[in-house]
């Protein structure tokens, strides 16, 4: 038995030949096109991974060429799936669940098509698409599909780790850590995101604070509000950080930026941070008051395996 995403698993029953349950193959866990398959049946609309009996067989479709990012995938009556063009009226605004969002998030953070991820995972893009922007509980098999084309975890991609502190898988058996020089700290900072400026607090103690942050004209630039931790940073030296860490890979980088931090206060200069800010602050709340920080000194460090 071979098949190809989008061909219809049918079940009969040996006695009278008539279909009992039927559904579109969604995704494929062998190269060649045998089964196992994960399957979208039409009674339930449900993906499960099924290994077909002597009273399955498949019904092969006309395979057309790839759907565009134009198109959208939908459950129609008998739960197959059907392309619906971009100009057709929306079917509603997406509510993805978690496990869509966290796919759509890793996806985009690495830059990679929808395309490519539903090809690597051996998957209907079309079936991606739902997955990511509806609540669905995909089977372990697509998770792990989906992990292993993403470079991460299925733990990641249900969430479980996310109140555990980083670092906590095992080290490289033969790690390599070297010094990164002053442009490639430029390059890791200018990926913005979530970074922490350590300031002294107005009470006097040591602090460190994440932010959401950009970098604008080589200067690190955040919002935050007058009277917060962050704004004690302003008319002083400060030292700030980022970093990523590949939890499965347990490798990574840091970089560290020292320089003064001021206000920005001309109107246009505000405006246009405004208008171009890549986020929002995940705190909430207005945080009109810009500040920037313009390095000095970068120094940054890479752990890699050794030969890497």
């Amino acid at each position: 038995m071979r098949a190809h995403l989008g061909d219809h698993l049918v079940i009969e029953s040996p006695a009278t030949g008539v279909t009992r349950r039927d559904g579109e193959i969604v995704g494929l866990h062998h190269d060649d096109g045998t089964p196992p398959y994960d399957v979208r049946w039409s009674d339930t609309d449900d993906v499960t991974l099924v290994f077909p009996g002597p009273d399955a067989h498949v019904r092969h479709v006309e395979h057309r060429a790839p759907r565009t990012t134009h198109e959208s995938y939908q459950p129609n009556d008998t739960g197959a799936a059907k392309a619906v063009s971009a100009t057709a009226p929306p079917a509603g605004r997406p509510t993805p669940g978690d496990i869509g969002r966290r796919v759509a998030d890793e996806r985009h953070r690495q830059r990679i098509s929808r395309e490519e991820t539903a090809r690597r995972a051996r998957m209907a893009p079309g079936y991606l698409k739902y997955l990511e922007e509806r609540p669905a509980d995909p089977s372990l098999a697509t998770l792990i599909r989906l992990a292993d084309a993403l470079g991460t975890t299925v733990t990641a991609l249900r969430g479980g780790d996310i109140d555990l502190p980083p670092g906590q898988g095992y080290a490289l058996l033969r790690p390599q850590l070297r010094d990164l020089s002053p442009e490639e700290c430029r390059a890791l900072l200018s990926t913005h995101g979530v970074g922490r400026i350590a300031v002294s607090a107005p009470d006097g103690r040591p602090a460190v604070v994440p932010v959401n942050y950009d970098v604008v004209d080589d200067a690190i630039v955040f919002r935050t509000e007058p009277d917060s931790t962050p704004a004690a940073a302003v008319g002083s030296e400060v030292a700030f950080e980022v970093d990523h860490m590949d939890e499965a890979l347990s490798q990574g980088w840091s970089v560290l930026a020292v320089g003064p931090a001021s206000v920005v206060t001309e109107p246009d200069a505000v405006r246009r941070l405004t208008e171009h800010a890549h986020t929002t602050p995940w705190a909430g709340g207005e945080r009109a008051m810009w500040v920037a920080i313009r390095p000095t000194h970068l120094t940054g460090r890479r752990i890699t395996p050794a030969g890497g």
